[in-house]
This record gives structure tokens, sequence and C-alpha cells, in this order.
């Protein structure tokens, strides 16, 4: 039985909330959040006490504020904040993917007040949600038409639910990946109340192991870009070509679920195509398209380099079936995505991914550029810590060329404690999200926005205030 008198030597919510600690919290968070967080403690400390037969003191008043502020830090962390990213991934999942280009977030801030997300206003009439990105679509990919859906897993849903409930999908059993979140393809397929048809080997597939598998049961012809790996050496698996080659009835379409999002290369020379052709290789959007895809399917977050969102291109009679799925609403995007989507297609169409698009200027930025970057701050840095410019890789991330790096340059800061150092860059403001190697701090500057350098230094200094030498 608990010690009644440690229980009652609790302190009350009241007392705690009284004490100059909670005092400062309430001055940033609203009276429900902190009380929330001391009756946590409260009934934590209550169960510790009634755990144990052996006597004890009662925790301190001291102790249970100490508890209630790591409530607040581990409440405060996962709120969201700017961040400056000198990991090196360009493509960084838990940092949102694709930051947005300027004209994006202007767009943004603009559609945030009253627009027109359903009336075109010069007829005056309603039209369909998201439909001057579908023309942007048609111009940028050639493609006949295209929907609009939240994430690019929403796309593959829609379109297996759509078009092959309760039926087959043909598919390389070398393309049954597993996406972000531990989200596997043939979970996907079975919320849609598909059937999977696996073909081929694990390396090897045949055009004729899909052409084997056609059966009156057959509702789609499915290739999936294996994002987060690759497979080399004795290999062999057909492109989205040949798919579309095999003879097949009308009713079965050839689904090309891409998602990277790599345009492709435009009708004249870019910064863009070149830097991406001369660093990493991915399967592209256009070439997909002429190659007679049915529908493709790509994401907007990550080489598109605007928001989170799942784009489906494709020819009409299948594209406009999508439009009439009960789904459509639930996975249909909201005015804030559609203003990032238009604004990023515009830059696309435009040719000057590398200059307005952060993720392309990241991945277009020179060795040379990102070495002098690092020299600079470096010499002001030099005189409070042991720091030095060093070569590095980055990676695209987000499922883009896994197997392909890109020679960068970086800050790399010699501590004893590289966990506590990176810790207080994560938890200042802004957030600096670094990496550890060697038993040191490294800061890769191919992800570090050149506006962001000054600031960067800055949180440098303060963490090593923190932390010391």
């Amino acid at each position: 039985m608990p010690d009644q008198n440690l229980l009652r030597s609790l302190p009350s919510v009241d007392a705690l909330l009284k004490s100059k600690r909670m005092s400062d919290l309430l001055t940033v968070y609203p009276r429900q959040t902190v009380v929330m967080w001391i009756r946590k403690v409260l009934d934590h400390a209550r169960a510790e006490i009634a755990s144990t037969t052996d006597s004890q003191a009662p925790p301190s008043q001291e102790s249970l504020l100490e508890r209630v502020n790591e409530f607040e830090r581990i409440f405060r962390g996962s709120a969201l904040r700017s961040v400056i990213n000198a990991t090196g991934i360009v493509l960084h999942t838990n940092l949102g993917r694709a930051p947005l280009g300027k004209r994006a977030i202007e767009r943004v801030v603009s559609a945030a007040t009253v627009t027109n997300v359903e009336l075109n206003l010069e007829s005056g009439r309603r039209n369909h949600r998201g439909e001057h990105s579908v023309e942007l679509l048609r111009q940028l990919t050639d493609t006949q038409d295209a929907v609009l859906v939240n994430n690019c897993a929403a796309a593959t849903m829609m379109v297996l639910q759509t078009f092959a409930a309760t039926r087959e999908v043909i598919i390389s059993r070398g393309q049954l990946v597993e996406i972000g979140g531990g989200f596997r393809l043939p979970d996907v397929f079975r919320a849609a109340g598909v059937h999977l048809r696996e073909v081929g080997t694990t390396n090897r597939t045949y055009v004729k192991d899909y052409e084997t598998a056609i059966n009156d049961q057959t509702a789609a012809i499915m290739r999936v870009h294996h994002s987060n790996y690759r497979l080399t050496g004795f290999v062999t698996e057909p492109e989205v070509a040949e798919l579309v080659s095999i003879e097949r009835p009308e009713t079965v379409p050839v689904i090309d679920d891409l998602g990277s999002g790599w345009i492709g290369a435009s009708s004249k020379a870019d910064r863009t195509t070149d830097a991406w052709r001369a660093k990493i290789k991915e399967p592209s959007i256009k070439d997909s398209v002429a190659a007679g895809a049915d529908l493709t399917l790509f994401s907007g977050d990550k080489l598109l380099g605007g928001p989170q969102c799942g784009i489906i291109v494709g020819k009409s009679k299948w594209i406009e079936e999508l439009r009439k799925s009960p789904l459509m609403r639930a996975m249909r995007l909201d005015k804030l995505v559609l203003a990032a989507l238009e604004a990023t297609l515009e830059i696309h169409l435009e040719q000057t991914a590398c200059s307005e698009l952060p993720v392309w200027q990241m991945i277009a930025r020179s060795e040379e550029e990102i070495r002098l970057n690092c020299e600079a701050l470096r010499r002001q840095l030099e005189i409070h810590l042991p720091i030095q410019t060093v070569k590095c890789k980055s990676q695209v991330g987000g499922g883009a060329s896994p197997d392909e790096s890109i020679n960068s340059y970086g800050l790399k800061i010699r501590t004893q404690k590289p966990d506590q150092f990176t810790k207080e860059l994560r938890v200042g403001d802004p957030a600096v999200l670094a990496r550890i190697a060697e038993d040191s701090v490294l800061l890769d500057f191919r992800t570090v926005a050149e506006d962001q350098i000054e600031e960067l230094g800055t949180c440098i200094r303060r963490a090593a205030s923190v932390v010391g030498k």
C-alpha cells in the first residue's frame, strides 16, 4: 500500500503554478497546457510512490518542476520552426523535403486570404479545383490531362482503387518496395482491395513475364520506381515503352509510378537539365508520357521542388474516371498547396529552376562556390573553436538516386562532445541540423543557402559557448 504521508507531501497543482519557473512558462503557453504537464508529473510521482514499499524521501518541488520543464522541451521540439539544413541531404524527409521558392511562398501568402480556388474570374463560372495547374502540367509534360491529390501514396491508392479493385495488377517482384514510414507497396495494394500478380524474380523480369500473366482478371500493368534502393549486376527490367507495347485489352492501362518528380529535359538547354545529368540519373515524367504510359504518378515535393502533393498525368479517358472517384474530395488539395504548385510549375516552364527553386539551386551549386562559402565562415570562426574546411559527400534524398552522391564541402568542428554540440545547434533559434562524422560535427554547405550563412555562424558560436571546445 502506498505511503499516504508521501502522497500527501506532494505539492498541489496550484502550488507548482505559483513558482517562478511556471510563471515564466505561462507567459509563453496557455494555462491549460502548463496545467496538463503539471498533472502528468504529479500522476507519475504518485505512481512511483505506489510502486515501491521502500522508505523514500518525497520528490522535491525542484525535481517536479524540472520534470515539467522536460515536458515543455519535448513539446517545443515538436513545434514547426525554421531550420538551417546543414546535413547535405537536399530532400530531407524529416525537414519537409523541398523548401519552396520565393515566388511560391509569395503566392501562398496571397492565397491565404480570400482566393478564387474554384472560380474562373473571367467567365464568373465555377471551375475544377486546380484547373490552372492542370493546364500548366499539359504544357510542361505534353500530357493530355492531370489530376492532383495530397501526396504520391494517395495517387497510388486512388489509381488502384479506381481501376483495379477486386482484380489483379501485374507488377515485377523487384518493384515491391517499402516507402517512408514503413509503408509497403503490398500493403497499399491490399488496402485498395487489389490482388497482386507478381511476375519475374527480384533481379530479372522480362516482357514475356507480363504477357504470360495477363488474364481475364487483369486490371492494370504497373511499373514502380525503386526509390530508395538500386538493383545492380545481373539485372533485367523492361522499360515503360516495352510495357506499353504489350498486347492487352483496352481496359488494361499501363501505370508508371515514378515518385521522384523529375520533369525531364526541356525543349531548350538549361542549367537544370545539365546539372542533373552531370550528377544524377533519374527516370523523367516527360519520357514516361512520351513512351505512352496511360497514367504517370509523381510527387510535387521532391525533384519538382514544390509543395507536398501527388500528381497524376495521363490520357484523358483515364483521368476523367479519376475525377469522378468518390475519393477525389477526400484527397484534393487545399488552396495554399495549389498556389505553391502553380508558382513552381511556372518556374519550370520558364526554365529558371536553378535560379528560383532551392532544390535545384542546391543540386546545381558548384563545388568551388560551396568551398568559398565554407572558407569565408571558417575564417570568422577559427578564433573561437577548432574548425576546418573539408571535402564531403551530399545526397539528393527523398528516394531520388540513392546510389549517387554529389561532391561537396563542409565545415568540420572538432569537439570532445559532438552529440551535445549538435543538440545545442538543434535546439537553437533558428534550429541547425548537422551530422556527426569521425567524432566531429560536420556541416555540409551544399544545403545551406547563402542568405543563411551569417546566421549559421551565430548559431555555431552560441553552441560553442555552451558546450566549449
